[in-house]
């Protein structure tokens, strides 16, 4: 983490949501201040964080995210939890303007569809374009969670799981009441994910338009019995579906936006198969079994940056939300920045960049 100094002043800080935003949060801010990270399940990272695709791409997301993929590389390195993977995209005869459009804007080169073959040898006799980004990688989540949560609570932060807040009262102060207790706070930050609009109600702070979206994505056998491990993750143009190697196995993902309630996500059968159906248009390998399937929410603002700021309708509240698919990649980042704004520093993002993820 960037913000400079380890002097532990007596500013008290309340972080809602034990998402790798709120883990990360109270890993920057935990040197400098008093932190209780505060998240209603009994383990970090159930929801959101738990159901990743678990991808580093740097050109994914609009400018905003782009700037906080960039300058959160560095720290994923330093923490080991990147390695290659690939990225690439395949498309139909039907699929040629939208793969142009991706090839673009995901900073793909086009490669032959002979040297796609050679390294996914399912691909279908009907792929006419092929791209290849070699610089995605994956993201070990488990290490980065687990590497922030050390580093928070090694400077004595409190990180309490089954802790549903219930009440947000402000007076002088922040007074949080949980389900295990109450707290009093200088700083909210509200890293709350798919909730995080609801705990902004319940502060009496203005929402700032969240809407979760649902995602699927099933769990197949390795197609056709191949070792998968070397392959790259695969998408159709439009990001129609995607799919990855996953421990020695093959998850496969309709790539849907469903907008739904914050909830525990599940996935819809109907939408699961049609996303296999046009997963299977790609690929000479059709579905056999689904081994399991689940779906997890991204959550988005309306203009689609993460929501990283001092409330303006109230000091003292911080939003930390609004990942949507960039949780895990912009982590280092989003958090540096929030511990920047919490402690009046300067953040070493360009100030045009700070302004796009404002609330």
């Amino acid at each position: 983490m960037s913000a400079s100094g380890d002097t532990v002043s007596t500013l008290r800080v309340v972080i809602i949501g034990g998402g790798i935003a709120g883990v990360s949060a109270a890993a920057a801010l935990a040197p400098h201040c008093e932190v209780t990270l505060l998240e209603q399940e009994t383990s970090f990272g159930y929801h959101a964080s738990g159901r990743s695709a678990a991808m580093f791409e740097e050109n994914y997301g609009n400018d905003a995210v782009r700037a906080l993929n960039r300058a959160s590389k560095a720290e994923h390195e330093r923490l080991n939890v990147l390695s290659p993977r690939g990225l690439m995209m395949v498309a139909l005869e039907g699929e040629r303007e939208a793969f142009e459009a991706d090839l673009d804007t995901m900073g793909m080169r086009e490669i032959s569809v002979a040297e796609a073959r050679r390294m996914v040898p399912i691909l279908g006799p009907d792929i006419v374009r092929a791209g290849l980004n070699e610089g995605a990688s994956d993201i070990d989540t488990d290490r980065l969670l687990n590497a922030y949560a050390r580093e928070a609570r090694s400077h004595e932060a409190e990180l309490s799981a089954g802790a549903e807040v219930v009440g947000i009262d402000r007076g002088r102060s922040w007074q949080v009441r949980t389900t295990s207790g109450g707290f009093e706070a200088d700083i909210i930050v509200n890293a709350a994910g798919a909730w995080a609009d609801q705990v902004a109600n319940m502060a009496n702070v203005r929402c700032v338009g969240l809407q979760p979206y649902r995602r699927s994505m099933a769990r197949l056998p390795a197609p056709g019995g191949h070792d998968v491990r070397g392959w790259p993750m695969l998408f159709g143009p439009g990001e129609s579906w995607y799919a990855k190697p996953d421990a020695g196995a093959w998850i496969v993902s309709p790539a849907e936006e469903d907008p739904v309630e914050p909830m525990d996500a599940w996935a819809d059968d109907m939408v699961l198969a049609e996303g296999l159906a046009r997963y299977e248009a790609h690929v000479s390998e059709p579905v056999t079994r689904v081994q399991t399937n689940l779906a997890g929410l991204r959550t988005f603002a309306p203009d689609r940056s993460l929501v990283i700021g001092e409330a303006p309708d109230a000091p003292g509240f911080f939003w930390l939300a609004g990942q949507g698919g960039y949780g895990f990649q912009t982590a280092p980042a989003a958090a540096d920045l929030l511990a920047a704004l919490v402690l009046s520093q300067t953040s070493v993002l360009a100030g045009a960049v700070v302004d796009a993820l404002s609330p």
